[in-house]
């Protein structure tokens, strides 16, 4: 796991070791796994440059999380996957990370990825440290016939490539608020930024069957995909899963009698709308969102506004 993480802006160190048991000091590579420990990585990074959240979106992305009895061809408890939190923050943020895995139905099988507290930390021996630079031939082989990189292509597609602190020079950052009403329509900018809600059956995308995806108005995030959308006769357009994950955020909406559960986009931290728990499966939910928090870009566009890695889902 040392190589995705090594080349990041804004890692500092990635360093191979074990840990998980307590009261087991001193661990080797011929022991650590009878007294335990799990196979681990400790990363060192600057905030300033890239965010927690950030490493969380790359950890899923390089792992099988189903799966409770090791990884790929590396069998074992002390291969199953964890994510060691160091304080209430982490915590909190790791366990908001899976939640919003679970609701996106990228896996269709259970999350069995355990969130626990951190314990001490030891370094691996030296041999285990950059492994993927000192035995590149060697490690190049083991990913190759791994099974890994296989299952990574199949779940995720182009977007297993974990996440630099700016993705694509298409997405941008969000702009002062001042700037964006000169930028957005009134209603883009009440829905956008002030949580309001367009008319049903009154808005661009409600009824629209064309092919193409749909990106945040203000940042052009990658956000939903017309292959997930669905008439959902609410008069608002519903896609049951989200294209890509990681530009989705949830937080809790008690603005009415019922609570909801608010969707917005990471980078821009726009309101699209709200999720629900009654779509279609295999996924069983149901993203209402505003025509006025998108932008849809037809598949015969995708190359030219710089989203061609996504002309595959199209046959393209």
């Amino acid at each position: 796991m040392e190589a995705p993480f090594d080349e990041l802006d804004g890692v500092i160190s990635v360093i191979s070791g074990y840990t998980g048991a307590t009261g087991k000091p001193n661990p080797t590579y011929a022991d650590y796994a009878q007294k335990g420990h799990l196979e681990a990585i400790q990363i060192t990074y600057d905030p300033a440059k890239i965010s927690y959240t950030r490493l969380l979106e790359g950890f899923w992305r390089q792992i099988d999380a189903t799966d409770s009895g090791g990884q790929f061809v590396d069998r074992g408890p002390q291969y199953r996957t964890a994510i060691f939190y160091h304080d209430d923050r982490q915590k909190k943020l790791a366990e908001e990370s899976k939640q919003e895995l679970e609701r996106s139905g990228v896996f269709t099988k259970p999350i069995v990825t355990e969130i626990l507290p951190a314990s001490t930390f030891y370094k691996a021996e030296d041999y285990h440290q950059d492994y993927h630079r000192k035995s590149a031939r060697k490690y190049k082989n083991y990913r190759l016939n791994s099974g890994r990189d296989q299952f990574l292509n199949k779940v995720w597609g182009a977007a297993c490539a974990l996440p630099s602190a700016k993705e694509k020079d298409n997405i941008s950052e969000k702009p002062a608020r001042e700037e964006l009403k000169k930028k957005l329509t009134p209603l883009q900018f009440k829905v956008t930024q002030e949580n309001a809600t367009e008319k049903p059956f009154e808005n661009a995308y409600w009824n629209n069957k064309r092919e193409g995806i749909y990106v945040d108005i203000v940042s052009g995030e990658p956000l939903f995909s017309s292959l997930d959308k669905f008439d959902s006769q609410t008069g608002w357009p519903s896609f049951s899963r989200s294209l890509e994950p990681k530009n989705i955020k949830t937080e809790e909406d008690e603005t009415l009698f019922t609570p909801r559960t608010e969707v917005k986009s990471v980078q821009a931290d726009s309101h699209l709308g709200h999720v629900f728990n009654d779509g279609p499966q295999p996924t069983g939910l149901r993203y209402c969102v505003n025509s006025a928090a998108l932008r849809f870009i037809p598949k015969a566009d995708l190359e030219k506004e710089g989203f061609g890695e996504y002309k595959k889902l199209f046959g393209q």
